[in-house]
């Protein structure tokens, strides 16, 4: 005969110290934007944007197909949060930022820490260009750049933004090269950041180290 005493029943899904399959993982109300983009950022690492699918990525949250198009509309206003969110972390990167050659660093370690960001950020055609939260995202983070050239010294040129445009694109193509794995040889084992301090002393040797 069975008994009536109360017993543990390790089967449960709702068991705080159960490891949950993503596909049955309950998301209170607040979570689920969360959930979405972190999905989202996976998918964009490792197979690009355009693997993306507002449906695969609410199965993989476990909800209804409906629920990430409640919270992002489309696929292009997901992406454009991604693009915002990436862009208000570049500036937490920038934010005091040495010099500009310590801001070229911080460039390189956001890329590499944040790749999906990275990689849609800076594909405009995925975006809604409009978008306040991006646009003012996107404002924040150029003027943490345009800061960091501020402090440049004088004397590399007639116009002193080329000296920005130079950094930016030293960085920017760096990251992108070392993301792409364009730089796996002549990198190898060595800290990407210490190479781009190399590569930004040999160009801009005028900037105190």
């Amino acid at each position: 005969m069975p008994s009536s005493q109360t017993v543990d029943q390790p089967d449960r899904p709702d068991r705080p110290d159960r490891p949950d399959r993503p596909d049955q993982r309950p998301y209170h109300h607040g979570d689920l934007r969360r959930a979405i983009l972190g999905a989202a950022l996976d998918v964009i690492a490792t197979d690009g944007p355009s693997a993306l699918s507002l449906r695969d990525l609410a199965r993989r949250a476990g909800v209804s197909h409906a629920a990430p198009a409640h919270h992002f509309k489309d696929r292009t206003g997901l992406l454009t949060a991604i693009a915002a969110e990436g862009y208000e972390l570049l500036a937490a990167a920038l934010a005091d930022a040495e010099d500009l050659r310590d801001a070229g660093v911080r460039y390189v370690r956001f890329a590499t820490e944040h790749p999906a960001h990275f990689q849609v950020m800076f594909t405009p055609e995925l975006l809604r260009g409009n978008d306040l939260e991006l646009t003012t995202a996107k404002a924040l983070a150029g003027e943490r750049l345009r800061s960091a050239v501020s402090g440049a010294p004088a004397g590399r040129g007639p116009d002193p933004r080329l000296a920005g445009v130079a950094a930016w694109s030293l960085a920017h193509g760096f990251a992108t090269l070392l993301l792409s794995h364009n730089l796996d040889g002549p990198v190898g084992d060595q800290d990407p950041e210490e190479v781009f301090r190399t590569l930004a002393g040999m160009l801009f040797q005028s900037e105190p180290s």
